[in-house]
């Protein structure tokens, strides 16, 4: 079964190049917000099977918008795995209290995208 995974970046080349490295290598279905507000609207509708979310985005950031789709009980089982530029050893200290499956670095690899998402998955 084809799996729905949303991404949530407020860079527009992310979220393109993200979607076109899981198109290319999977058969899931893609879906995009470029805001954390528009992540839980688009979350609480279409329920993905996975959510990657950008730590650092303006107004709404990843780790409020985590803390929102985990309070909310239609979305709060949905992994989310963060993606991040700021994944040195001493912010991964602070990862690890967040309800988060993991965390990718950026820059990621697109077309290896489908594959460490469905080994976290696993």
């Amino acid at each position: 079964m084809s799996k729905c995974v949303l991404i949530v970046d407020d860079e527009e080349d992310v979220r393109a190049i993200a979607q076109m490295g899981l198109e290319m290598a999977s058969d899931w279905n893609v879906l995009c917000a470029s805001s954390g507000e528009e992540a839980l609207a688009i979350a609480q509708i279409n329920r993905p099977d996975v959510i990657l979310l950008d730590l650092m985005m303006p107004d709404m950031d990843g780790r409020a918008t985590l803390q929102q789709l985990k309070a909310n009980p239609t979305t709060k089982h949905i992994p989310v795995i963060l993606v991040t530029a700021k994944a040195q050893s001493s912010d991964k200290n602070s990862f690890s209290e967040l309800d988060v499956a993991a965390v990718f670095a950026k820059p990621f690899r697109p077309l290896k995208l489908a594959e460490q998402i469905s080994a976290v998955l696993k």
